[in-house]
């Protein structure tokens, strides 16, 4: 049966019945897919590349009988949309939501002048999209990193939307939501691009949602916000036993650096510490520098539990954070473990969504879409 012919013959979904059916693709460790779960949305299908990232996803994610998502491990350049669509939603049934976020190096914001314009990996932006013109969701939710809205790269989101109006959905304008104004212990910025397939009711739908919490100044204009949440929960005692509660073996050059590091937010400078690379200029503030426990944390970077990539020393112990720590930052919950050991887990970490952020946001959409 062809494409057309089953979306044809697709009855429509009775309001109440069933949950909401998403798919996440490039999921990662599976951030969105945490997320869906716990506010009861299900996850039918997720595909990544990354092997270290599939291991914890199955942990976590594929229940050990088999239930859950399926998960596909690959290149999603090589695998067929439409086949996996006719695999995974038959008898008429609907895709509500698809999910994901591109792999984003090429978008980095660390890039200088045009580096990073013919990344290959721009391009899977575009292999998303061939996805949602398959799958047809209701609506569609891309993640990604402030730098994608670079002018350097504007050709590459002009063509994604326009091959979006084409496909018949609406694209609402990109935001940059910080996760701390979510309740997320993080100053976290990234890019959010929702659409929203055209034969749905726009009425009513307010995006992005509104932020629950905010700064002093922000709660003056409202006083319904909640306080940012503070670092400091993060540093907490880790479960008996958790093989996340490790972090990078420091020499002891470096400890002893730590050491004359101010506790609770003290920067490399204090530590009486000079590299050579540091001579000759004020950059790089952050290196080597404590976690302040009292404000959010810094943006979790796919080299979180590196102090020698940012401010990612513990407050009053000398050694970077661990991965527990560094997971916490992000809202996985204690109980989510990160498979590939230390390098691969924290890479996985900074990739992730934070599902508080995420729950946030996929209980938004789901509520507009039952409302459908």
């Amino acid at each position: 049966m062809s494409l057309d012919r089953r979306k044809k013959s697709r009855p429509k979904r009775v309001k109440g019945r069933g949950p909401v059916v998403a798919v996440d693709l490039f999921a990662g460790a599976g951030g969105f897919s945490a997320a869906a779960k716990a506010i009861g949305v299900e996850v039918r299908l997720a595909i990544e590349l990354n092997n270290h990232a599939c291991d914890t996803y199955r942990h976590n994610l594929v229940e050990s009988n088999g239930c859950g998502p399926t998960l596909l491990e690959g290149d999603i350049t090589k695998m067929s949309s439409r086949h996996l669509f006719l695999d995974h939603f038959r008898h008429g049934q609907e895709c509500d939501m698809l999910l994901g976020g591109p792999p984003c190096q090429g978008f980095s914001v660390h890039r200088i002048k045009g580096a990073g314009v013919d990344d290959p990996r721009n391009e899977l932006i575009h292999t998303y999209f061939e996805f949602v013109k398959t799958f047809r969701p209701k609506i569609f939710l891309m993640e990604n990193v402030p730098g994608m809205l670079w002018p350097r790269h504007k050709d590459y989101i002009d063509n994604f939307y326009k091959t979006g109006r084409r496909a018949k959905y609406h694209l609402v304008e990109p935001v940059i939501l910080d996760a701390r104004d979510y309740g997320v212990p993080q100053r976290r910025k990234r890019v959010f691009i929702l659409g929203v397939r055209n034969d749905l009711d726009l009425g009513g739908l307010v995006w992005p949602p509104a932020p629950s919490h905010g700064d002093d100044q922000k709660r003056q204009q409202n006083p319904n916000l909640k306080k940012w949440v503070a670092a400091r929960d993060v540093f907490r005692s880790a479960p008996k036993n958790d093989e996340n509660n490790r972090h990078m073996n420091h020499s002891d050059e470096l400890v002893d650096a730590f050491k004359s590091t101010p506790a609770n937010g003290g920067s490399r400078k204090d530590s009486g510490r000079v590299l050579e690379c540091h001579k000759g200029h004020n950059g790089h503030k952050d290196v080597y520098g404590r976690i302040d426990p009292s404000v959010p944390g810094p943006t979790m970077t796919t080299a979180c539990i590196n102090p020698s990539k940012g401010r990612f020393v513990h407050p009053t112990q000398h050694h970077g954070i661990t991965l527990r720590q560094a997971a916490r930052f992000q809202t996985f919950p204690d109980n989510f473990i990160f498979k590939g050991g230390l390098i691969a887990s924290g890479e996985q970490i900074g990739n992730a969504v934070p599902v508080e952020l995420g729950k946030v946001l996929l209980s938004h959409l789901s509520k507009f879409i039952s409302d459908r």
